[in-house]
């Protein structure tokens, strides 16, 4: 290995170490607690350093944001590609999306600005468009097979976005740990009323 190859080794294993301290930080105190100076203190290096690698804490949010976004969508598209029709691809995306949010909530609070102040790039980062890409596709085929050929597919998605997160959002705000099967349940009967909205 050259020096340029090990200097480059090296600037991604530092970076990786400041994420890794940063995420053990978010998972003990939260997001609010983030900072600069206890992620260096954690990895026992100076302040300048870490700001050699991140311009500021908000870089440290996005990729992990990034990071969330890639997750849900990769989870969306696993549930779907199990499923041929679009009904039943809708109903097994809005439950991964339900399970993706309670079992890794720091990440969605973080994704969707919960408790947190929102990222202004959020809604530029590729990852988070792969996520709704995976919702609207399955839209545009369900509305394709249905009697109202005509619907607006973006009118549609925003409604089926808001029932998911509207539900996950209330249920984070009213309670800690994850929601019980009436909860789910709830999910189940608002996402089978917009199903039938879209294909009767």
């Amino acid at each position: 290995m050259g020096i340029a190859e090990r200097k480059i080794r090296q600037k991604e294993e530092f970076r990786a170490s400041i994420l890794e301290a940063a995420w053990l930080q978010v998972l003990t105190d939260g997001w609010q607690s983030l900072s600069i100076r206890k992620i260096a203190d954690a990895i026992e290096y100076s302040i300048p350093v870490i700001y050699n690698h991140f311009e500021n804490k908000e870089a440290i949010l996005l990729e992990f944001t990034k990071e969330g976004f890639q997750k849900l969508a990769d989870a969306l598209l696993e549930v779907k590609q199990q499923h041929t029709d679009p009904s039943v691809q809708l109903e097994a995306i809005a439950n991964a999306y339900w399970d993706f949010a309670f079992d890794h909530k720091e990440y969605y609070q973080l994704m969707f600005g919960l408790g947190i102040p929102a990222c202004d790039r959020v809604n530029q980062i590729v990852e988070m468009k792969q996520m709704t890409t995976v919702m609207i596709s399955t839209i545009q085929e369900a509305i394709a097979l249905s009697a109202h050929k005509e619907a607006d597919v973006f009118l549609k998605y925003h409604t089926y976005f808001s029932i998911l997160h509207g539900l996950v959002s209330i249920q984070m705000i009213e309670k800690d740990g994850k929601p019980g099967a009436e909860h789910r349940r709830i999910l189940q009967d608002a996402v089978s009323g917009f199903i039938k909205s879209l294909t009767s």
